[in-house]
């Protein structure tokens, strides 16, 4: 009776030690999940790209997505937000999309009038002769707030994809939240 009784307690006693490890890995695999967790794709993530960093002066919010600035050189530059696309509301023979208005008050209050930080990916410039950027006003990333309000969809153009998993992931938790777009245009 003596060695059944220890056996039986050490298997009760491996039981609790295995449901606890159990719940150790799965806390662990959710924060890995986490894209604010994940220094890779995250907004901290330094690359050779963070070198052609810049700062300008946001003279205009055309829309949700993009901004006129004016840098050192002192013209006028059209910067487009990389990975993010947000409602059209100044397209030529477009309808104003839902949430456009919206989107682009958001982006006016996080940018509007201030210095920026225009980070590029791989590609500096797009096909329309726009920059490209990620967009910082101190350390917060725009582009990111667009996706996590809810004011954007994610778009991936190569070669400037190095955030896309990361934006992904941020635009996946504006849909499951109901954020923004996604509860007022019925997506």
């Amino acid at each position: 009776r003596g060695a059944q009784g220890l056996i039986a307690m050490s298997w009760r006693g491996a039981a609790a030690w295995v449901a606890a490890f159990a719940a150790l890995v799965a806390i662990a695999t959710q924060a890995i999940d986490d894209p604010a967790l994940d220094p890779a794709q995250g907004p901290g993530r330094t690359d050779s790209s963070t070198s052609a960093a810049r700062t300008a002066k946001v003279i205009r919010v055309v829309d949700g997505d993009t901004i006129l600035v004016r840098g050192r050189g002192g013209a006028a530059e059209r910067v487009r937000y990389i990975g993010v696309d947000t409602p059209e509301s100044v397209k030529p023979n477009s309808p104003v999309e839902c949430f456009s208005h919206e989107a682009s008050r958001f982006n006016s209050s996080l940018v509007g009038g201030k210095t920026v930080r225009l980070v590029p990916d791989r590609e500096p410039e797009d096909r329309f002769g726009r920059s490209l950027a990620f967009v910082y006003v101190g350390e917060r990333m725009v582009n990111e707030e667009l996706l996590r309000g809810g004011y954007a969809r994610t778009i991936e153009i190569p070669p400037n994809v190095s955030k896309a998993k990361y934006f992904a992931d941020l635009e996946r938790v504006a849909i499951r939240t109901k954020k923004g777009l996604w509860r007022a245009c019925g997506r």
